[in-house]
Order: structure tokens, then C-alpha cells, then sequence
């Protein structure tokens, strides 16, 4: 069985005890959470597609982490005119173990 996702603005396909990182989402660690934006579920030959998502299908997933990515550096340069530009990034993230899938 598993789940299409919608968090953060990304899609994601998930199944009982998966492990993603998402967007950063607000909360503790070890907290559950609810994913309520269920677009699919397909359990064996059952297939449930939602327009655009199912009202009755619910993600519950446990907040295993919150953190930071890797730095990412930006750099700029404008030739012969002197200009440069080094900025850094890191982007917040929460990870998730997905604990159970219901239709």
C-alpha cells in the first residue's frame, strides 16, 4: 500500500515506515503530524484517485528530525566592472517517518 503526498509544494510517494525530507514544517520532534492532501492511494488492486484529493484519506507520519541542509553557495561576478557577489544558503527541512496510511 502506499500514498501520493502533497507538502511543500512537492509531491511525494510514500509507504508505511518510509523515511522523506519535506519542507520545513512546524512542530517538536517526535511529534505526529497529519497529511491531509492525499491525491492517490493504492492498496493492492484498489486504486483511489481524488479530484484533485481525497477527503478521507489521511498520512499520519512522526517528525524524526529537524534540520538544516547543506550549504549551497552562491557567487556572482559582473567582468571588469569589480563586481562580486558570494552569498550562502541553507535550506530548512523536517524529516518523516511515515507511520500509517488510511483510505
Amino acid at each position: 500500500m502506499y500514498a501520493i503526498v502533497r507538502t511543500g509544494g512537492k509531491q511525494y510517494q510514500v509507504a508505511q515506515g518510509d523515511r522523506l525530507r519535506v519542507e520545513k514544517i512546524v512542530g517538536e520532534v517526535g511529534e505526529t503530524i497529519e497529511l491531509n492532501d492525499v491525491l492517490m492511494v493504492v492498496d493492492g488492486e484498489a486504486v483511489s484517485i481524488g479530484t484533485p484529493q481525497l477527503d478521507s484519506a489521511v498520512v499520519k507520519a512522526k517528525i524524526a528530525e529537524q534540520g538544516k541542509a547543506k550549504k549551497i553557495s552562491i557567487f556572482k561576478k559582473k567582468r571588469r566592472k569589480g563586481y562580486r557577489l558570494k552569498k550562502g544558503h541553507r535550506q530548512q527541512f523536517t524529516a518523516l517517518t511515515i507511520e500509517e496510511i488510511s483510505a
